[in-house]
């Protein structure tokens, strides 16, 4: 198991990567269970009115959380792209840039020494598309 993090806005969202052999959840819109990783993690988006107020980039927003969106890959490349795309994705929504977004990828045994640190938003265009130190995970 993979947990690929974001930190933005001062604060930071967190999906699960199940690796091959791990047990995924399994509920209604989950992928095929024969997927060798399934990336699972919320989605979500700003609302003038209901959902949770969170605060943001130093300002008070309204969120609402839709049901996690599971997918399924074929190589944990794939699904690690995926799922950093996504965590970038979901700032976005919210109004913070997915430059100022730094992605973790940690094991939750090792929770707290990340394995993966995005580059400074310099270096990254340079590595954007390929999963920066992947190889070690």
């Amino acid at each position: 198991m993979l947990l690929v993090r974001g930190h933005g806005g001062g604060t930071a969202l967190t999906g699960t990567i199940f690796e091959r052999g791990e047990q995924a959840p399994t509920y209604r819109g989950a992928p095929d269970e024969d997927a060798p990783y399934v990336w699972v993690c919320d989605e979500f988006y700003e609302v003038e009115s209901g959902g949770s107020e969170t605060e943001i980039d130093g300002r008070t927003i309204r969120v609402a959380f839709d049901t996690p969106l599971p997918r399924g890959f074929d190589t944990r490349e794939q699904a690690l792209s995926a799922a950093k795309e996504h965590v970038r994705t979901q700032f976005a929504r919210v109004g913070v840039s997915a430059d100022d977004v730094r992605v973790e990828v940690v094991r939750p045994e090792e929770e707290g020494s990340p394995e993966d640190e995005q580059p400074s938003p310099a270096d990254r265009s340079a590595d954007e598309g390929s999963p920066e130190g992947d190889a070690s995970l």
